[in-house]
């Protein structure tokens, strides 16, 4: 019985060790990141190698759909749409999918990620785009399947495919001057509203200034409207913090009443709580 015992429990060790031990991929998984402009871009897929074999026309058949390297789906991911010529890809994350011949590359950029290797029912209305990668056949051979971003620039970068002797390249713009526009107009129109409160907020926990407090809220409440009841909720400290407690009891009820219509409960009782605090104040 203890042999029995014994044997089992070897074989258990021996169940949980080979589980545990981890094995090298024949087709090695590999991320890409990089920063286009001011896009992200990430590219995750896995390396299956030549092996002395002919790659393009035998191992991936020509005008046949082809994962675009190995196991689960090649993903593409961008921060912001791009532009692959006049056609727009969405940011987002897409499977990319390759129908190769001899002298272009059909790319498509699907929506649905999750299928390991090409989809068993294509679907296109999960085609996202659609486009054209040029073929160069290069005299070096490369190895292991590689995906490359290329050709750099602030607004630009090329998606290069090599593996053996073919190399296939697709050219993408990012909106790096409209982000930049976009950017500089907003530094350039001064501080948002969202400023002026976090730096009133600031001084006022701080007890900093109070003056220069009172300043800013009451600018972020003149930009963004007083049914931002926090806001006009931080003016009324402040002006209580300042003595002013008619103006203090004023504002809170005006912050109580936007509160109110905003079904917030715990600013409406914030809001009553300092009024009858600060009305117990002035009588004395």
């Amino acid at each position: 019985m203890k042999k029995v015992v014994l044997v089992m429990l070897l074989a258990s060790v021996c169940s949980v060790a080979m589980a545990q031990l981890q094995r090298p991929m024949a087709s090695p998984v590999s991320k890409l990141e990089q920063k286009v402009g001011l896009t992200d871009v990430k590219v995750e897929y896995s390396r299956p190698s030549k092996n002395n074999r002919v790659v393009f026309g035998d191992v991936v058949p020509f005008n046949e759909m082809w994962r675009t390297g190995a196991n689960e789906n090649t993903k593409f991911t961008v921060s912001d749409a791009v532009l692959f010529g006049t056609d727009t890809l969405k940011a987002g994350t897409y499977a990319i999918f390759v129908k190769p011949t001899a002298k272009s590359w059909e790319v498509v950029f699907y929506t649905d990620i999750t299928n390991w290797g090409t989809p068993e029912e294509w679907d296109e209305k999960k085609v996202a785009l659609r486009t054209t990668a040029a073929v160069t056949n290069m005299s070096d051979v490369v190895e292991t399947f590689t995906i490359s971003l290329d050709n750099l620039t602030t607004k630009s970068a090329n998606l290069t495919f090599n593996w053996d002797k073919t190399k296939a390249t697709l050219a993408f713009n990012v909106p790096t001057a409209l982000k930049m526009s976009a950017a500089i107009d907003k530094v350039m129109a001064g501080p948002s509203a969202g400023d002026y409160y976090a730096s009133a907020e600031f001084y006022y926990n701080e007890k900093k200034d109070l003056k220069k407090a009172f300043e800013w809220v009451s600018k972020a409440i003149e930009m963004r409207g007083e049914s931002t009841y926090w806001y006009v909720r931080l003016k009324s400290l402040i002006q209580a913090e300042m003595g002013d407690l008619k103006g203090a009891i004023e504002t809170a009820k005006i912050s109580m009443a936007a509160a109110e219509k905003a079904e917030n409960q715990a600013y409406v009782d914030m809001n009553k709580a300092s009024i009858e605090e600060w009305s117990q104040t002035k009588k004395k």
